[in-house]
């Protein structure tokens, strides 16, 4: 078998019929050969139902929790036979917001077989209207927790300091080596994917990808960015719905990220920038709320979730 793909769902069914149709016309114009899994994380939108009568291809497996990103898809790999003569040679996660286009699947499936140092293969993302999405980043560092909270000046947004690459080597349809892709379209080699263990479930959401690169990195393999595989990613269609809850799970797994991957001195001054960052957050919360754009309770909200990443 060439892929198996998974897709963790929590309350995008309109969404994940959209992805799920076009994964089904990608694999069929890439000719590849493939099972497909969807894992709904407690969804109470009728998500699990659409599946069952639309999808009926697919392995669906409906769980009455949500488990969160990194172990809903090892609840679905653990049910797989990876080591076996029918094995898949690779592995794709797909968020159920995006969609495949054209030749994506098959792009990062010979890439793979083409190139045995690599490990993982992310695709090239772009946003809705066809522009352009930063699909590739470097490993967090300090300069990058300062940009999220003190946004000097767009180019720096957009610059290595913020962990981009250039976007002249996505132009280049080339592949080119990066730290990690962005999780919501990545393929990962079986042999590489077996020989970390999958994702570190401790994190719920975010970061989780990060991780298994490092992970992957460590253990030898390449991690790359692959432009000539194109995937319409609409972004945060599922975690928008909680936006002071997420923004709480983004730094808890940040957190966890640094005390896993980072020295003393780093952890110590990560947080330091990420409190000074709060601060200046709370500050701009309270002068949004003066000048009438959010309300009593959204400032409340905001203050909160500020007060709880402080605590972690």
């Amino acid at each position: 078998m060439d892929m198996v793909t998974v897709t963790v769902s929590y309350n995008t069914r309109d969404l994940l019929a959209e992805c799920l149709e076009s994964l089904f016309a990608g694999l069929e114009r890439s000719a590849l050969s493939a099972q497909v899994w969807v894992v709904d994380n407690a969804s109470t939108d009728g998500s699990a139902d659409m599946v069952r009568q639309r999808f009926p291809e697919v392995q669906l497996i409906a769980h009455d929790e949500n488990l969160g990103f990194a172990a809903g898809n090892n609840l679905a790999l653990r049910q797989m036979d990876l080591e076996g003569e029918a094995a898949p040679r690779h592995i794709l996660f797909l968020n159920p917001d995006t969609r495949v286009v054209g030749d994506a699947l098959g792009v990062l499936v010979r890439f793979l077989d083409e190139t045995p140092r690599a490990g993982v293969a992310g695709a090239r993302l772009l946003y809705g209207d066809g522009g352009f999405q930063h699909s590739a980043f470097a490993f967090p560092g300090l300069s990058q927790i300062f940009l999220d909270f003190f946004p000097l000046h767009h180019r720096l947004l957009d610059s290595p300091l913020n962990g981009r690459y250039p976007r002249a080597l996505y132009e280049a349809r080339k592949p080119f080596e990066v730290d990690h892709p962005l999780g919501a379209a990545l393929m990962v080699r079986r042999e590489a994917w077996v020989q970390v263990g999958g994702f570190d479930e401790r994190f719920f959401m975010y970061c989780e990808e990060i991780d298994l690169c490092r992970e992957i990195k460590d253990a030898g393999w390449g991690v790359y960015c692959v432009p000539q595989a194109e995937i319409v990613h609409l972004e945060a269609q599922s975690t928008r719905q909680f936006r002071d809850q997420m923004f709480v799970a983004l730094w808890r797994s940040r957190f966890l990220m640094f005390d896993k991957h980072g020295g003393p001195l780093f952890r110590w001054l990560a947080r330091r920038v990420v409190r000074l960052g709060l601060g200046a957050e709370a500050r701009r919360a309270r002068a949004a709320y003066k000048r009438g754009e959010i309300t009593a309770q959204e400032l409340e909200g905001r203050l909160a979730a500020y007060r709880e990443v402080a605590a972690l």
